[in-house]
């Protein structure tokens, strides 16, 4: 199995290599006008400046959490506390800070290509179509593959120097913690900005998305990249390594000695055909001049899953695993499929329920409103049917070829995710594009220019909106599979089975509990958008109504004073989410014990999944049904359709790039919170 390790670390580094080698082609790329670097330049500067604050604070709550967690695993819980052992504990905080730290490093690597091909990416776009989507998908390539390269490079490099996944687990926790909260900062800072920028500046003053007057148009752009980038880089970070420490820790539990270490490892083995499987599907991502961006994106998406079943079904039957395991792996990346197709026929301009938003629209707000959000719940049916499906194929398949159902299930999320190169990489693509629309508009280029930065930034909203679905599908496995890893780790401490039961009123105590956080989570994270909006909306009217020569064009607002507006809010609100996430697990744990703790993720689970879908596409519809409109549907820009499909788009916007994408990593980070301090739970809590 060690070669298999290299193997996986070698796979992990050809990623990064690749990811480094696109990078500094794109930034040789043409720059432009000095307008375009000049708006580009205030673009950079503000994404990094908050990246900076962020990442200061992460940093120092890593540290203190890292110090907690030596303590905490220094002790002998088996034995009472009586004998301590703490090079356990200072193991878990080191490898509870790499993950941080790597997490923090694909994000940010991402952020930084992104805010490089925007401007290059507008300027292609005065050349063809053609180059400036492939200039914009290759930048978007970079945080995919290098967030699935030093992904694999961590874990492969833990598990070969401990020979335990337990270690691997206090990594996959590092990478969560600090995706949440990255993940949630982001969507906060990026929505406040939007909001702001739309209703002041195309409701009310009634010029375009982004006009340099509006004082916030800046903000909203770097928000794009610390909130669609690097935040989303971080969270698929936390769902690709979490789903892989899951079914790493289940295989880990297998009885047979010969099995526990083969099945260990194959986790790492798939992610390390997902990479090769997804640097031959980008091959396939081509545009030509006319052609639909959003095909050529689905088109690399099929084939990089088809060569993924292929490469998976070519190792189990030459590598003598058991065949379970493939058709597990198999279920999950067509579970991906189907749900993220869901997800693109629910959100794309070309489905029917973008159409009859836009359509409904021109008979007001309210309409589009509770038509967006209708066909929002619908969208969750099929997403959750593919779950269903998923986890009864992998468990049962698994289970008739004589290997462990809930290995199974741990396997199909893993294969599901192993494509994150591809999915990333399409997800990228998206700020930058949108990225590339404001700065054309910002720097005057001509509106042929914006015309093609439209058609490529519809397509990005498909393709968030698919990633979004891919990744909400993956938390649903993962987390499935955590809690069963959280039922082993209770075993293997306490030496009773977690028995969860409906009839226990404990349980049921629990069960409510969770139930009731990504509810609380979502709303605390929406409110947050809405206060901090509401503070920017003001500084816009202010600088309006203190120097008139803006809205004439004569002079250029104070761009800085709303990037800072949104960064100084966005971090003062994470402290309630992160309690969430951390403290409430724990609680439950400590006081009600390990079987209200079983029901406290079950619940949440259940709501967190519905509550995720139902945001994303929904937001995502409202996002498409306006841009639909804009394309001379139903009135065009400034008709009354075009209102009612802004105020929608803006109800969307929290829903679909704050609260919706970060509840499948809130829930990712329940559990894993939960595995990690399963042996303390069940030495010690209240009612035990």
């Amino acid at each position: 199995m060690t070669n298999w390790l290299i193997i996986s670390l070698v796979a992990g580094a050809i990623s990064v290599a690749i990811a480094l080698y696109i990078y500094f082609w794109v930034i040789k790329q043409e720059v432009g006008t000095e307008r375009a670097a000049k708006v580009a330049g205030w673009i950079q500067a503000g994404a990094k400046a908050y990246l900076k604050k962020l990442y200061s604070a992460l940093g120092l709550l890593a540290v203190v959490l890292g110090i907690l967690i030596a303590l905490i695993f220094g002790l002998d819980v088996e034995g009472g506390f009586a004998e301590p052992d703490l090079g356990r504990g200072i193991g878990m905080a080191i490898t509870f800070l790499i993950g941080s730290l790597l997490s923090a490093v694909a994000g940010y690597l991402g952020m930084t290509v992104a805010v490089h091909a925007n401007v290059r990416t507008a300027t292609a776009a005065n050349h063809s179509l053609t180059k400036a989507f492939n200039l914009s998908f290759r930048a978007g390539s970079v945080m995919g593959l290098a967030t699935v390269g030093i992904a694999v490079i961590g874990m492969s490099a833990v598990y070969l120097i401990t020979k335990n996944p337990n270690y691997v687990l206090g990594f996959s926790l590092g990478a969560s913690m600090l995706a949440l909260l990255a993940k949630a900062g982001g969507g906060i800072y990026t929505k406040t900005a939007d909001i702001a920028a739309d209703l002041v500046g195309k409701v009310e003053a009634g010029i375009p998305e982004d006009d340099p007057r509006n004082p916030a148009v800046v903000a909203d752009n770097v928000g794009d990249n610390v909130g669609d980038v690097a935040g989303m880089g971080a969270d698929i970070f936390d769902s690709y390594v979490a789903s892989t420490v899951a079914a790493m820790l289940l295989g880990f539990a297998l009885p047979n000695a010969a099995d526990k270490i083969i099945y260990t490892v194959f986790p790492l083995i798939v992610c390390a055909l997902g990479i090769l499987a997804s640097l031959l599907g980008m091959l396939f991502v081509n545009v030509k001049e006319g052609g639909r961006p959003g095909r050529a994106l689905n088109t690399g998406t099929v084939v990089t899953c088809a060569l993924l079943v292929a490469l998976v079904v070519l190792i189990v039957l030459l590598g003598g695993y058991n065949v379970g395991v493939m058709w597990a792996a198999i279920a999950g990346i067509v579970t991906g499929m189907v749900i993220g197709f869901t997800s693109d026929y629910y959100t794309s301009d070309t489905g029917k329920p973008v159409q009859l938003t836009a359509k409904v629209s021109t008979s007001g707000s309210a309409i589009n409103i509770i038509t967006g959000f209708s066909y929002g719940l619908v969208s969750v049916v099929p997403s959750i049917v593919g779950i269903v499906a998923a986890t009864l194929i992998s468990y049962f398949t698994a289970e008739a070829f004589g290997m462990s159902g809930i290995y199974g299930v741990g396997i199909a999320a893993v294969g599901l995710l192993s494509v994150s190169g591809m999915i990333v990489s399409s997800d990228a693509y998206g700020p930058i594009v949108d990225n590339a629309r404001g700065i054309a508009e910002m720097a005057g280029m001509d509106e042929e220019v914006i015309e093609k930065a439209d058609v490529l930034d519809a397509a990005g909203n498909t393709a968030k909106a698919i990633t979004k679905g891919f990744a909400i599908s993956a938390a649903a496995l993962t987390v499935l599979a955590l809690f069963a890893a959280y039922s082993e780790v209770v075993f293997a401490a306490s030496g009773q089975s977690l028995l969860i039961s409906l009839r226990n009123p404990i349980v049921i105590a629990g069960a409510l509990l969770g139930a009731s956080a990504p509810p609380l989570f979502s709303a605390l994270l929406m409110l947050s958008v809405t206060n901090n909006a509401f503070d920017m909306i003001e500084e816009i009217r202010k600088q309006w109504a203190d120097d008139p020569r803006i809205l004439k064009g004569e002079v250029e607002p104070d761009y800085e004073k709303c990037v800072a507006l949104a960064s100084q809010d966005a971090l003062g609100a994470l402290v309630g989410p992160a309690i969430i996430a951390v403290i409430l697990p724990l609680a439950i744990g400590f006081i009600l014990g390990p079987e209200a703790l079983g029901g406290f993720l079950g619940g949440a689970i259940l709501t967190g999944i519905i509550f995720a879908l139902l945001m994303s596409n929904a937001g995502g519809l409202w996002d498409n049904a306006k841009k639909f409109i804009e394309t001379g549907e139903f009135g065009g820009k400034g008709s009354e359709a075009h209102k009612a499909g802004v105020v929608g788009d803006t109800v969307g916007d929290p829903f679909k790039d704050t609260a919706g994408p970060s509840i499948n990593t809130l829930i990712t980070v329940m559990s894993l919170v939960s595995s990690t301090f399963a042996p303390i739970f069940a030495a010690f809590n209240i009612f035990g």
